[in-house]
């Protein structure tokens, strides 16, 4: 998908992301290719999820990194702007994660999915649905044994 496709401007059009607001975001490897099976490539992904010149004064409250998609659960600052934080963890951990493997090229699919949070027990669901998300896909038997995940709340 060209990263001008009209149903992706128009998914886009008039959201507006705003101060502190929490989202649940989801993005998917492109062509859902399981490139984080390679242990390298996720703990060089994994390591900007958290860094703070990445995020712009956003927080990142929870992440896990499957093989073929990440989803974070991130706290915008006081000048939000979504899909600029977005973008710039993709890009960041597109590049280590192509450094540590070898490869070449796009890694991420262009857009992302975000919900928006606006109650504390969405908050819980969405906490517990992410450090879940290696269990369901039978990647591990304990939330612990997965390398590729964070939350504050641990």
């Amino acid at each position: 998908m060209a990263l001008t496709s009209p149903g992706r401007v128009a998914l886009r059009k008039g959201r507006v992301a705003l101060p502190h607001a929490i989202y649940l975001i989801t993005t998917t490897t492109l062509r859902r290719q399981p490139i984080f099976t390679h242990f390298a490539a996720g703990c060089a992904a994994a390591r900007c999820f958290e860094d703070r010149a990445l995020l712009h004064g956003c927080s990142m409250l929870a992440w896990v990194l499957m093989p073929d998609h990440a989803h974070w659960l991130l706290q915008l600052g006081t000048e939000p702007n979504l899909e600029a934080t977005v973008n710039r963890l993709k890009s960041a951990s597109a590049r280590l994660a192509n450094r540590a493997t070898g490869r070449r090229g796009a890694l991420w699919t262009a857009g992302f999915h975000d919900r928006a949070l606006r109650h504390e027990d969405d908050l819980r669901k969405a906490a517990r649905y992410l450090v879940a998300n290696p269990l369901r896909a039978g990647l591990a038997t304990r939330v612990g044994d997965y390398p590729f995940w964070n939350a504050i709340w641990i």
